[in-house]
């Protein structure tokens, strides 16, 4: 771990396995942080944020977050073998929002707005007894930063929160996911060992105890939480950082739609639809609900099973691997019980639903999901409400635009989804209409380090990326002066 500007084991000597999740095997350890390594950190990062120029220092931050870039890109195999090994993640994914697209801009970025950024701006005008007042607004970090990552796309979501917290002027401590640790140590390593850092402005620290992870929720040395993760999760931290009003930044779950108009490409519609297969089904923006018109629904339900049943499922480190393994024994569990209850509350399977069971040998022990579809007129059912997290796609026809919204609006999450027509004006309109916070039309992406990401209703609090991003980590103070008049 990185603790205080230190690479340093647990306190206590504690380690746990990381497994492989395409062969259950295990890769090796990682340190065990118990609770006194997670005060240290906090420690370390409060007083790194009180105590030096970090927070004003912004040529100090802008070298250092280009020492990192530099490091990063020195070590890009290795990010990428480590991430296919400990995630799990085919690695034709590498070469897109897994690795590459996040080393390309997710700390150039920010970076570039240390200079570009308007840190203060000034307002003239009001005051009493005829005085000239002068307010001036400026942006500050708003200090100690815990983040807190998933396992599904572990350097992404780490760069995209590390990238503009560092930039504002923050301090940080990173909890990674157990599942995958090692991403986030080597980073630690690389601030280290390659960059001008100061001690304590980043810390690293690794833990499969979740008393532990949850130490800085309710720590009132640390000033915001920024989460990706489950709902259920998120809900946990606002509740436990109530007590030190803590802000919090959380991008939760998903169960965002997939509109098939009936002016749509049934070709489009169908590579569309095999997107929930792309990394077992592990992200949560995946569009795992498919709204399809009546009158391409028949056909389009025979075309994307038979996709389904097709897909390449198997070794993530071929490059022609679609689906490797979810990213735990626990989490392949989950995902059969879905489908299991699934059936049992009336939802028809048409392919899929089980564990993949003709692996080779050496992959006898992975957690491998059936690429799965579902046919369900019922939105009421757990199926087509809950996020299942694996490559699980359910189907549902609808009559017109109107209900196709409704459809799509009918959900406790909005962070994500998709509409397809053969109208370009057409599409918009209806993806203007969808309560969700980012949304593709027509194959368009909405994906970039300049480009806010987050949901409205359960699927989140604030956003990742872009101006809105950044503007996640700084306070605002605003500073009246009496002035004389000239």
């Amino acid at each position: 771990m990185l603790v205080d500007g230190t690479l340093v084991d647990a306190a206590s000597g504690a380690v746990y396995d990381n497994l492989d999740p395409a062969t259950g095997r295990v890769l090796g350890t990682t340190a065990a942080a118990g609770p006194e390594d997670m005060h240290r950190a906090i420690a370390a990062a409060r007083r790194a944020f009180d105590e030096t120029d970090r927070s004003t220092n912004r040529s100090l931050r802008a070298r250092c977050l280009d020492q990192l870039q530099t490091g990063l890109e020195a070590e890009h195999d290795d990010l990428r073998d480590e991430l296919v090994a400990e995630a799990g993640c085919p690695v034709m994914t590498t070469g897109t929002a897994q690795l590459d697209w996040p080393l390309a801009e997710a700390l150039r970025y920010p970076a570039r707005l240390i200079d570009d950024y308007p840190w203060e701006r000034v307002l003239d005008g009001g005051g009493l007894f005829g005085s000239r007042n002068v307010r001036t607004v400026v942006q500050e970090p708003v200090g100690v930063v815990a983040t807190i990552t998933p396992s599904n796309f572990p350097i992404e979501v780490i760069l995209n929160k590390l990238g503009p917290a560092l930039a504002a002027g923050n301090t940080v401590v990173l909890k990674p996911d157990p599942h995958t640790p090692w991403n986030a140590t080597r980073i630690g390593r690389i601030i280290a060992e390659r960059t001008d850092i100061p001690a304590g402005v980043v810390n690293v620290v690794t833990t499969d105890s979740t008393e532990v992870a949850a130490l800085p929720v309710a720590d009132p040395r640390v000033d915001l939480i920024s989460f990706t993760g489950s709902t259920a999760v998120g809900r946990t931290i606002v509740r436990d950082g109530a007590a030190t009003m803590k802000r919090n930044f959380l991008e939760l779950g998903g169960k965002s739609a997939l509109i098939v108009l009936d002016d749509a490409d049934p070709a489009a519609a169908l590579r569309s639809a095999v997107g929930v297969c792309v990394h077992a089904g592990q992200a949560c923006a995946a569009t795992s609900r498919m709204l399809v018109h009546r009158s391409l629904f028949d056909d389009l339900v025979e075309n994307v099973a038979a996709m389904f049943a097709s897909v390449p499922v198997g070794d993530p480190a071929l490059p022609d691997t679609l689906v490797g393994p979810v990213v735990s024994a626990a989490q392949r569990a989950r995902v059969l019980d879905a489908c299991d209850r699934a059936v049992g509350d009336g939802a028809r399977i048409v392919t899929g639903g089980g564990a993949v069971c003709d692996l080779p040998p050496h992959l006898a022990g992975g957690f491998f999901v059936e690429p799965t579809v579902f046919v369900c007129e019922d939105q009421s059912l757990a199926i087509t409400r809950e996020e299942i997290f694996g490559p699980v796609l359910v189907m549902i026809p609808f009559a017109d635009d109107d209900e196709a919204v409704r459809l799509a609006n009918d959900s406790d999450y909005g962070l994500a989804g998709a509409v397809l027509s053969g109208s370009t004006e057409r599409g918009m309109a209806v993806a203007r209409r969808i309560r969700t916070g980012a949304i593709g039309v027509n194959g368009g992406m909405f994906y970039g380090a300049d480009a806010p990401f987050g949901g409205y209703k359960n699927s989140g609090v604030g956003r990742q990326c872009g101006l809105e991003g950044f503007q996640q980590y700084l306070e605002t103070k605003t500073i009246g002066c009496r002035m004389p008049r000239q």
